[in-house]
């Protein structure tokens, strides 16, 4: 991969369809790209809206006025007694186990571009909390093709092989999660995540360090906006450079046990002899079992040519 390839596929800011005075092959190219984002978008909204579950136009008007009738209620922080996993998205969630322990696993399977189909599993995290306010993580997966990483419970700065190379790779993974803020008002909840990712198969040998930051809202219509910036640094055949992975995620809840969500995530490097940056839209679906036991899945699609077509991930979480 080069920079150009990152760079290549920013979208213009013309409309569809094509006008008469850029219909060149390159004009057609980005219309083409631009068209199949915005059909992304509309089909992921238009699933949503067709649901029906969200909620009746008298609930949202009500949901639309509280904030300003009562601002102080509307943005009370009530957290349930049920599990919250990591692996729901890739941004993380805000809030830490308490004095529980939660065990989340999830299969990915990444369809790249031009390369090798990546399968990563068990993407295994144990997440026990030492504190109300502390957890430890402790964790592992193991890796075969070259599509990178889009879990959210583990490292997001997975390394893509070369297109005719093959990885296998296994790493554990070890660090803390420290709630840092609740929400009042327009104060976020938030919370720090420290951990380490080290490899005990495969080509790399280097640990890798990286540290995120995590921070959100629960809205008055029970809707949930999180966000996130991951940091990390990484080394390749002596290249030293840094990376960066930006994530938003919406929460809706569709039914009492449904929540669904739509994100977008990126990881760009930073100072690399090549810089790279992968992009992604991708929505999904959970459903609560009981208090103590989720499931669910997520799919995506790639924004950029670097990035890998298509992912799908499905797992589960327990807490103990």
């Amino acid at each position: 991969m080069n920079r150009a390839d990152g760079e290549a596929t920013a979208p213009r800011s013309s409309n569809c369809p094509p006008t008469s005075a850029s219909r060149t092959n390159t004009g057609r190219s980005g219309r083409k790209q631009l068209c199949h984002k915005w059909s992304i978008w509309l089909l992921v909204l238009g699933i949503v809206v067709a649901s029906g579950t969200l909620a009746s136009a008298d609930d949202l008007l009500e949901a639309a006025t509280e904030p300003f009738t009562e601002p102080a209620e509307a943005f009370s922080e009530e957290p349930k007694d049920e599990i919250e996993t990591d692996r729901d998205s890739f941004t993380p969630a805000t809030s830490v186990v308490g004095r529980h322990v939660v065990v989340e696993s999830s299969y990915s399977f990444l369809d790249s571009r031009g390369g090798h189909e990546t399968h990563s599993f068990p993407e295994l995290l144990t997440r026990i909390g030492i504190h109300e306010r502390v957890e430890l993580r402790l964790g592992g997966n193991y890796e075969v093709g070259g599509g990178g990483s889009v879990s959210g419970s583990g490292s997001p700065f997975d390394e893509e092989p070369l297109i005719d190379e093959l990885a296998h790779e296994a790493n554990l993974l070890y660090g803390f999660k420290v709630a840092l803020t609740g929400q009042d008002r327009w104060v976020p909840r938030s919370a720090l995540i420290v951990q380490a990712n080290t490899p005990t198969s495969g080509e790399e040998t280097a640990t890798q360090f990286n540290l995120g930051y995590v921070f959100g809202w629960k809205l008055p219509n029970a809707w949930v906006l999180d966000t996130a910036v991951r940091y990390g640094a990484d080394s390749e055949l002596g290249d030293h450079f840094n990376q960066w992975a930006p994530s938003i995620v919406l929460k809706v809840p569709v039914h009492e046990k449904w929540n669904a969500h739509l994100e977008y995530f990126g990881i760009w490097s930073d100072q690399k002899e090549a810089d790279e940056s992968t992009q992604y839209v991708s929505p999904g679906l959970h459903y609560l079992i009981t208090p103590d036991l989720e499931i669910g899945v997520r799919v995506g699609w790639g924004l950029n040519s670097t990035s890998s077509a298509f992912f799908s991930n499905v797992g589960a979480g327990l807490r103990f």
